[in-house]
């Protein structure tokens, strides 16, 4: 299994990503976590395209709104590329079309076969750890309804034994969210990554590492 969890993109570490997929080629783009922004999803997705393309990658977009009730699909598609980049946004959003579309069964299949590599900031990330208590006091769960008709999940894909605090101490932060919810966890004993928009989460086979 190969991860790259971050706090904004590619964080201080964008060799650390080209290492652990070899030579950049297609990557599968999923944006989901904007859906309950419309205005702002096609400027989500072209902010995200072009730096992947400076890193010699080939983006394609893969909206999961195409393939709700259609797990079987969504994996065909899914292992067409050896990497799939999932942006940030709302974190519940993402996790409910994950599980609208069959994305989250096909991502642990694939992950456990080694056939792709996931790479995800900030949603992208948060989506998964274990569970999402904690991260409505950064992005509020009631846009699942108006973007998915559905209500919000609390699990996560579970690939990491702790959550992760994206964005700590970041400009895009300005109310210091992250900060307070960070001490939250220290303070129920919670297990947790705190990430500063340097840091990354890498999981390689039985490695996990932080990078600052």
């Amino acid at each position: 299994m190969r991860l790259f969890l971050s706090s904004y993109r590619f964080g201080a570490h964008q060799n650390r990503l080209l290492g652990l997929v070899g030579a950049p080629g297609r990557v599968a783009v999923i944006a989901n976590a904007c859906d309950a922004w419309p205005s702002a999803w096609q400027g989500a997705v072209t902010s995200d395209l072009v730096p992947l393309r400076r890193l010699g990658f080939e983006p394609e977009v893969l909206d999961l709104r195409e393939y709700v009730g259609r797990p079987e699909e969504v994996e065909q598609r899914l292992r067409d590329y050896p990497m799939v980049w999932v942006r940030g946004g709302n974190t519940f959003v993402l996790r409910a079309q994950f599980a609208r579309s069959g994305a989250d069964l096909a991502l642990l299949k694939l992950l456990a076969e080694d056939a792709l590599v996931y790479a995800g900031y900030s949603a992208g990330a948060c989506v998964m750890t274990p569970d999402l208590h904690g991260i409505e006091d950064m992005d509020d769960p009631n846009e699942v309804r108006t973007a998915c008709g559905v209500e919000p999940r609390w699990d996560g894909l579970g690939l990491v034994d702790r959550r992760i605090v994206p964005h700590l101490d970041s400009p895009t932060d300005p109310d210091g969210l992250s900060r307070k919810l960070v001490r939250e966890y220290v303070a129920a004993g919670i297990p947790h990554w705190a990430l500063t928009d340097d840091h990354v989460v890498v999981v390689d086979g039985d490695s996990t590492e932080v990078l600052t």
